[in-house]
Order: C-alpha cells, then sequence, then structure tokens
C-alpha cells in the first residue's frame, strides 16, 4: 500500500523533461505442459522534451515482481539426532518472483529513502509485520536466499544496457516454476538517486490449453476431478498389468 501511495504520488508531480516510452517482446506469458522456462525483453528510450535539470548520472531500474503471497519460514534445528523446526516467521507479503535489473549497482542509482518509500530492493519488497526486527531480518534473508537457488528472485546490477542515455534494454529470465497470475513490470528513471519518472504495465502469465482446463476442473468442480484422476489411475494400472501379463507369455 505504501508503495502505491509512493508511485501516485510521483505521478502528481510536474511534468518531467526526461521520460520513458517502453516496450515488451510479449504482453503475456503462457504456462504448458513443456514450459521449462522462458525470458522477456523489455527495452525503451528515455524521451526528453527540454534540458537535463538534474546533471546527476543516468540510472535505470527494472522490476518484474509476481502476485504476492503470505508464506511461513521455518528454521531448523537438531534436536535428539533429528531435525525438527524450531522457529517459524509468519510474512505478510512476499513476491512469488521477483527481479531486479539495473544499469548500475542500485545503491549508486538510488538512495536509501527512494528505496524504502519505493520498496524497489528485494529486501524491502517482503514485509512482515509482527516480528522483532532480528528474527524478520534473518528469517527474509533465508526467504531470499532460498528462491535465489530456485531462480524465483534475481537481482542483475549490471543487467540494463543503455546506450548514449537515450536507449535501455534488458532480458529477464524466467524459470519453469512460475506462479500464476499478473505480473507487475515497473520501470524507474533516477538522476543523482532520485527518482525522475516511472512506467508500470501488467504481464498475465497464465496456463493454457489442457493445463488450464485441469485447473480449473480441480477448483470449479474438485468432486468431479477426483473421479476423473481415480479412473485414469485405475485404467493405467489395469494397462500396466496387461502389459505384464503380455511379455511374460
Amino acid at each position: 500500500m505504501i508503495r502505491l501511495i509512493t508511485l501516485f504520488l510521483l505521478l502528481a508531480l510536474p511534468a518531467k523533461a526526461e521520460e520513458i516510452v517502453l516496450g515488451l517482446s510479449r504482453d503475456q506469458v503462457s504456462i504448458t505442459a513443456t514450459f521449462e522456462g522462458s525470458e522477456i525483453l523489455i527495452f525503451g528510450a528515455i524521451k526528453r522534451d527540454g534540458p537535463v535539470e538534474n546533471e546527476g548520472d543516468l540510472g535505470v531500474i527494472v522490476t518484474v515482481a509476481g502476485p504476492d503471497r503470505p508464506v511461513t519460514v521455518r528454521k531448523k534445528d537438531r534436536r535428539f539426532g533429528i531435525w525438527v523446526n524450531t522457529e517459524a516467521v509468519d510474512v505478510d507479503v512476499a513476491p512469488t518472483f521477483y527481479a531486479v535489473a539495473t544499469n548500475r549497482p542500485l545503491e549508486e542509482i538510488l538512495t536509501f529513502t527512494e528505496d524504502l518509500n519505493t520498496r524497489i530492493s528485494t529486501m524491502r519488497a517482503i514485509r512482515s509485520v509482527g516480528a522483532t526486527v532480528d528474527s524478520a531480518q534473518s528469517f527474509t534473508d533465508a526467504l531470499i536466499r532460498i528462491r535465489e537457488d530456485q531462480g524465483l528472485y534475481q537481482t542483475l546490477p549490471t543487467g540494463v544496457s543503455v546506450v548514449e542515455e537515450a536507449l535501455f534494454r534488458t532480458l529477464i529470465p524466467l524459470p519453469a516454476n512460475l506462479t500464476e497470475g499478473d505480473y507487475k513490470a515497473e520501470i524507474y528513471l533516477t538522476r543523482g538517486r532520485e527518482i525522475i519518472d516511472f512506467y508500470v504495465t501488467d504481464i498475465p502469465v497464465q496456463k493454457v490449453g489442457l493445463e488450464r482446463w485441469l485447473y480449473n476442473l480441480a477448483h470449479d468442480n474438485p468432486f468431479l476431478y477426483g473421479l476423473m484422476s481415480l479412473s485414469i489411475a485405475i485404467a493405467a494400472g489395469w494397462g500396466a498389468s496387461a502389459a505384464f501379463s503380455v511379455l511374460r507369455r
């Protein structure tokens, strides 16, 4: 909510001398049974209607965020020779996918205050309410580490290419284990580590074909889905038994 309010306030500011003109290589991502990952090319130009007011270095930040979901992060310790859950922290808001690509390291093109307000960095995009600062930090670090290993969280400090401070492009890899939903792409333009313009667009990620039909059936009519699954299992078992009987002859 704080991030949305900040973006609305930025929109209310007077027109800037520099603005983002954006393009996408695709406007949606389709998940099929053979989906093994994909990538999205985000490119654009910097439109200038007048002289640059801020002479600071140009920064371009591109984020792609999946749907937010609560998650419980647990810590395991070895007790009496076995591993057991000893602590847990409920993370109230965590994007299922989050990528941050920049033309230079984020701290070089964005102030701490701007990051605090807009929640651009991966650490700021995750929020835990009701946990102590120390415990929330350690559990958040663990969540980020786990999802980085899965390819779901990415930090690309030189992932954005900028040509003559006029054109930019970045390629965001998408892993196979994507969560279905609306993904939000945000592009920020900075000068002197302050945000001067931004652009937001949605990228739908959804199952298609047979996968979509099965997904809808499982959620809309779980009883029928269960019967169908049971029937397929019985038929497969019978077919395998018949095949082995033939092979033994």
